[in-house]
């Protein structure tokens, strides 16, 4: 059964399980080494170290998490470094006309250490997050600004963002292997500079009830934000984050998990799990970043597995989107949908050469449903 958009909390009800895409089969590897089904195609838009085409700007090494933001009739893809600030960490854009086609290319963000993903704000910022110890989440402005910091939303190893309009708050996971579930909820929506850090308080299933419970020092020092409320929920190695209809869901690396918090019912629960896939084998290992299309499917890129770009129906069936292929050594990252949902980019951070300086960023178009 077709669901729409709106029907996302409502449909999402269990682990997903193995089934036959919505696409079809992946065909044999394109000239590009990707393995997609019938009826899409895949571009190389940009490459670590080289100047990105159309452009004179050379593109950063190791392309993480990122997003698109729309800019008239075309759009940005924002893309992060995932290196230290001596080795160009920071961010970066690329501008496409409303026929997808590559206008500009510039730095956004510099200076900053292992950006890793981040999340894209109603107001069409970027924030970017640092993933480190006492990280900071940075706020860069893809249309234009100067990026700024943004402390109050907590130090600690930040990892993905997905802002909430509704409740107007931003989710925020935390990539440690005792890591937390966070929301900060800004004094002003659309201004985050000053507001209260918040963290998830559940028991210790897999599912169940939860609140949320200030953190009572954002700084994270001397005491760590993860480790400063009695009762708050422990998730292995969080990692993706992304916020629609009244749900958000976010990845931990540690068990293989995607995690759906209703956020209506006040309840939390696998929408994904690799222990409980049947039939047949777990498609989906090294869960990283997350998205949504218009239409109500989830893409899960892996950090390793089998380099694959994974999707979860409104239904709960889980079958595999792409497959890169000859990049072993590499994962997936920042895979973004345009407005109009018919292109979607995303990296492969270290490509062939397995190195940072090996980064490939790409465009799939073809009849994805919206």
């Amino acid at each position: 059964m077709a669901l729409p958009f709106t029907a996302w909390s409502a449909a999402y009800a269990a682990p997903a399980q193995n089934a036959t895409g919505p696409y079809g089969a992946l065909q044999a590897a394109d000239a590009n080494g990707i393995q997609l089904p019938a009826g899409f195609t895949s571009t190389v838009i940009a490459r670590s170290r080289q100047t990105v085409p159309g452009t004179s700007y050379v593109w950063h090494d190791a392309p993480d998490g990122g997003a698109v933001i729309p800019n008239g009739s075309g759009w940005v893809y924002v893309s992060n470094s995932e290196v230290s600030s001596s080795a160009g960490g920071g961010a970066s854009r690329i501008l496409f006309d409303g026929g997808g086609a590559i206008v500009g290319a510039s730095r956004i963000l510099s200076g900053t250490n292992q950006n890793c993903a981040g999340g894209k704000t109603p107001w069409n910022t970027w924030l970017s997050c640092e993933e480190v110890d006492l990280g900071r989440v940075w706020e860069t402005y893809p249309l234009g600004g100067t990026a700024v910091a943004r402390p109050a939303m907590g130090r600690f190893k930040h990892e993905a963002a997905a802002a909430d309009p509704v409740r107007q708050v931003i989710y925020l996971t935390e990539d440690e292997t005792n890591g937390r579930f966070y929301r900060f909820v800004p004094t002003t929506w659309g201004d985050l500079s000053s507001g209260t850090l918040q963290v998830l308080v559940a028991g210790s299933g897999t599912s169940g009830s939860f609140t949320w419970a200030d953190v009572p020092d954002p700084d994270g020092s001397p005491t760590r934000t993860r480790s400063q409320v009695s009762g708050s929920k422990s998730f292995n190695g969080g990692e993706g984050c992304h916020y629609a209809d009244d749900t958000v869901w976010f990845t931990t690396k540690g068990d293989n998990r995607v995690w759906q918090v209703n956020l209506l019912a006040g309840t939390y629960e696998p929408a994904y799990d690799d222990s409980l896939v049947s039939p047949g084998t777990a498609p989906l290992t090294g869960v990283d970043n997350v998205t949504g299309s218009s239409y109500g499917d989830l893409y899960v890129a892996e950090d390793g597995g089998n380099m694959e770009i994974c999707l979860i129906t409104p239904d709960d069936k889980i079958s595999v989107f792409l497959r890169v292929t000859g990049q072993g050594s590499s994962e997936l990252c920042g895979p973004a949908f345009t407005p109009a949902g018919n292109r979607l980019y995303f990296s492969s951070q270290r490509g062939t050469t397995g190195a940072s300086s090996g980064g490939i960023t790409y465009c799939v178009t073809g009849p994805f449903r919206t």
